[in-house]
């Protein structure tokens, strides 16, 4: 009975592998969220996203405890008008990086459960089609670090 038990767990890891090699692998990096104005009821949120797997990831969701609603959103030009778009989805190829950045794709941050404050350091889970959640914690900058084109922030 023993080495049953061990065929049928040899044949497990042997059918599991493969699919855990084939797997997508979501890093993130360089995460904050500019201070807004007392009593703005919208934020945005910005990072790096990167695929270090080798599969695609697919990002159905985002969610925190800090907001009532986190979605990705990007910026489009329309007849000159630019315009937001909320995302349903967002792929990530292998081995690709996708930058959150404003003027372009970014998260929505709707109606805050409390004031959001410089030096707040905020989780956002982002989930996966596969069932990962990969949570990100997200630094407020305050207006004297978001001023200016060049912002650059760093882990």
């Amino acid at each position: 009975m023993k080495n049953l038990h061990r065929l049928f767990a040899t044949l497990i890891l042997f059918v599991a592998a493969p699919c855990a090699l084939a797997a997508g692998q979501l890093g993130v990096s360089n995460a904050w969220i500019p201070q807004a104005p007392p009593g703005v009821d919208m934020l945005a949120g910005y990072l790096t996203l990167k695929n270090s797997g080798d599969a695609p990831v697919s990002i159905l969701a985002a969610q925190s405890d800090r907001f009532l609603t986190v979605t990705v959103h990007q910026t489009v030009i329309e007849n000159g008008v630019s315009r937001m778009r909320e995302l349903n989805h967002l792929e990530i190829a292998p081995g690709e990086e996708v930058k959150f950045a404003p003027g372009g794709l970014h998260l929505m941050l709707m109606q805050p459960r409390r004031e959001v404050l410089p030096g707040d350091r905020i989780e956002i889970t982002f989930l996966l089609s596969d069932g990962q959640r990969v949570p990100a914690i997200f630094d407020v900058q305050g207006q004297d670090a978001t001023d200016g084109a060049t912002h650059e922030h760093h882990h």
